[in-house]
């Protein structure tokens, strides 16, 4: 027996023509108040599903927020020591521009300098009369590779240095060194060490175009000499003859830093203790 509504079955007869079509159905009745039939909801056709994500507030930060974001990221470069805070002082290097650096006082301090520069990637040539001094650090920093070489006075060809291979050039050519031989080139450091400063030619040798000068202890007339090159205070002046060795004042520009110098174990080791004279 069917089940089925005897309503949904039945079909209009043929027409005229022998088509055979199902009439249009008829407009549901507009539900009345109270009534109970089912108001009549319009079909519409839907789109594709779009996806919400979650509801969250955005993390946009006000323009008063913005400075808390900042880093404490500090300059790059060659920590040679702690300043008057006990915080790391670090030497800028390795620049875009070629950079002369001139450095008053004995050996030591410029050998520390030299094995932190090759610790961080740096090549080193160092043009000396005085190679024996220098032999032996050369060959603790490279270990197997040659990253630290020792040259004679005006045998020091050019070093080819790069944002990626940047070279540090030591001279230690006296108090009067000759003229150097490499031209300036960008990501090239050429460190002078003076083991005394001669007041006579002082603006030369730590004057204009110098852009860092480290002073260790010297005597009071070098101090006059340094005070007005540099334009110290009165109070660096009267303090340089009186530095403990392992204490450095650095000029660069209008700026002024002590630096104590902080050897690792290997390196006094391999150097000794921090002293003035060589």
């Amino acid at each position: 027996m069917s089940t089925a509504d005897p309503g949904r079955s039945r079909h209009q007869a043929p027409n005229a023509r022998g088509n055979s079509r199902i009439p249009n159905p008829t407009p549901a009745p507009t539900p009345t108040p109270g009534s109970g039939t089912p108001a009549h909801r319009p079909f519409r056709r839907k789109g594709p599903a779009r996806l919400v994500g979650p509801r969250h507030e955005r993390h946009m930060p006000t323009a008063a927020q913005l400075p808390a974001l900042g880093l404490p990221v500090g300059d790059d470069g060659v920590v040679i020591g702690v300043d008057a805070e006990r915080n790391p002082a670090v030497l800028g290097l390795f620049r875009p521009e070629a950079l002369h650096v001139a450095f008053v006082g004995g050996a030591h301090a410029v050998q520390i300098i030299a094995l932190r520069a090759a610790a961080i990637g740096a090549r080193v040539a160092i043009e000396s009369g005085r190679p024996r001094l220098w032999s032996a650090m050369a060959r603790a920093a490279g270990g197997a590779q040659p990253c630290v070489t020792v040259h004679q006075v005006g045998r020091i060809g050019p070093q080819g240095p790069g944002a990626g291979s940047p070279v540090l050039v030591v001279r230690d050519c006296g108090a009067r060194p000759p003229r150097d031989r490499l031209a300036p080139a960008a990501w090239q450091t050429t460190l002078t060490l003076l083991p005394f400063l001669d007041p006579a030619p002082a603006r030369q040798r730590i004057g204009a175009g110098t852009g860092l000068v480290g002073l260790q202890r010297i005597s009071p007339i070098e101090a006059r000499a340094a005070s007005s090159v540099l334009s110290l205070s009165g109070e660096d002046e009267a303090a340089l003859p009186t530095l403990a060795d392992e204490l450095t004042l650095w000029s660069a520009g209008t700026s002024r830093k002590y630096v104590l110098l902080t050897p690792t174990p290997a390196e006094l080791d391999l150097l000794g203790p921090p002293r003035r004279m060589d």
